[in-house]
């Protein structure tokens, strides 16, 4: 429950500041182009506050926190003044609506900058991306990557870690090859591998991309002793501590930590003897995991513990971490990748190179917000960067119900010399709001079958 909320709290709060930032664009560019707006609204329905401006604009925050709007003065909508006629936004220039209408996306990749920009200046560590293990036959493998190299570029993505890999991975769904350079410490040179994409396949909700094209990212060897010990889990329950090394487990002296892994798992809700030694002492306990849904729809069993490990080499470890002004050209890079990754994510969804059932609706984003929340503030600012160059990008989809449809129609009426017909406008919205209603519905449903 308490996860829920937390949950949901983040979710409010990360959509608050998205929705804010996106409608200010509007609102910001409507002042300057001399439009007078009536209300900033950050939500729907019945009003918790509101305060009006000195200029006039009543700015309001509502009940339902799924979307916010700008009521600009406009006599398509209701009757205007003739001493106000030039404050209305259907008296403007085409090129000033244009600008009004395009400020919004403008404003989420803007903030996407600044969060990246952010990020920087803090500091990121992170660990080079090094191969630690690659498989006989696999996608890599036949390309001749081999263990020990560190990964430059993927897809013409720099690397300077394993988000950019996977970055560069998952760009090329439904492409037949792809690009990688390497480093090789063994010849002392940087060389270029190009893969085979053929025969590759590719699940985002169960599998790694990185690991389906057979590359193991190097991680310090795991040593059979406790780490973490969850409360009120299985292992706690049982006595397990901290510090506690694991001997044997159901009869099975223990080599690795993927047997502790797979005889846990294979016994949920059945009592097993773990050997342990602790503080020199060799002691029995018993333990009986806990059971949970497991992704094929069957029953795991599950302790609640994590291993310790070796610690990581110095070489490995780096800190992407700038000034205020390198910080600018590496945020406006990273941007710019997830900019362009996001269109192609967007085209291959229109030709099928990319599934429906990957669309993520409010839920998924809600659990995505909770989670990046609790692990700091850099990777909440992280998750708000993405979300809004992806609210960006969908809100310039040419539906007329999205600021992409009103571009559209300025468009036409650009060529054209004369605006779009009420009636051509009104069946647009409507086939538009079909259209953005059935995504959600698809986006929803994919969201309650991941529960």
């Amino acid at each position: 429950m308490l996860g829920m909320l937390w949950n949901a709290g983040a979710f409010v709060i990360a959509l608050g500041i998205l929705i804010a930032v996106h409608e200010y664009g509007h609102y910001w560019v409507a002042r300057r182009c001399g439009v007078y707006v009536e209300r900033f609204s950050i939500g729907f329905g019945k009003a918790l506050w509101k305060r009006t401006a000195k200029n006039g604009t009543e700015f309001t925050l509502a009940m339902i926190p799924l979307g916010g709007y700008v009521k600009m003065l406009d006599e398509r909508v209701e009757p205007v003044p003739a001493e106000r006629r030039h404050e209305a936004f259907n008296n403007k220039k085409l090129w000033q609506r244009s600008a009004i209408v395009a400020a919004g996306p403008i404003a989420n990749f803007v903030f996407a900058l600044f969060a990246y920009w952010a990020i920087f200046v803090i500091g990121v560590p992170t660990v080079k991306p090094i191969v630690g293990d690659v498989a006989p036959h696999s996608i890599a493998a036949e390309a001749g990557i081999t263990p020990g190299m560190e990964l430059t570029s993927v897809s013409g993505i720099k690397t300077a870690d394993w988000e950019s890999v996977t970055l560069g991975i998952v760009s090329r769904i439904g492409e037949d090859d792809l690009t990688l350079t390497a480093y090789s410490t063994d010849a002392n040179r940087q060389q270029t591998f190009s893969l085979n994409l053929e025969h590759w396949s590719f699940d985002p909700e169960s599998e790694s991309p990185i690991q389906t094209i057979g590359i193991t990212p190097y991680r310090p060897a795991i040593l059979l002793e406790l780490a973490m010990v969850a409360e009120e889990g299985a292992a706690a329950k049982a006595g397990l501590q901290v510090g506690d090394k694991l001997l044997s487990l159901a009869g099975t002296e223990l080599q690795e930590w993927q047997q502790v892994v797979d005889i846990i798992q294979a016994n949920p809700e059945q009592a097993v003897i773990m050997e342990i030694e602790r503080q020199g002492q060799r002691l029995a306990i018993e333990l009986i995991p806990d059971a949970r849904a497991g992704h094929d729809g069957g029953v795991t069993g599950y302790a609640g513990i994590a291993p310790a490990g070796e610690a990581w080499p110095e070489s490995y470890l780096i800190d992407l971490q700038y000034g205020p002004i390198a910080a600018v050209g590496k945020a406006a890079e990273k941007t710019w990748n997830m900019v362009a990754l996001t269109f192609e994510m967007v085209k291959k969804l229109i030709v099928g190179d990319v599934a429906l059932n990957n669309l993520s609706g409010p839920i998924s984003i809600a659990k995505g917000a909770g989670t990046t929340a609790g692990y700091g503030l850099i990777s909440f600012l992280g998750f708000l960067a993405l979300i809004s160059v992806n609210l960006g990008i969908v809100n310039l989809l040419p539906l007329p119900v999205l600021d992409g449809g009103h571009l559209l129609f300025n468009a036409i009426e650009g060529i054209t010399r004369r605006p779009v017909s009420e009636r051509v406008q009104e069946v647009g919205y409507r086939i538009g709001s079909a259209l953005l209603v059935a995504l959600m519905a698809v986006a929803l449903f994919n969201d309650f079958t991941r529960l």
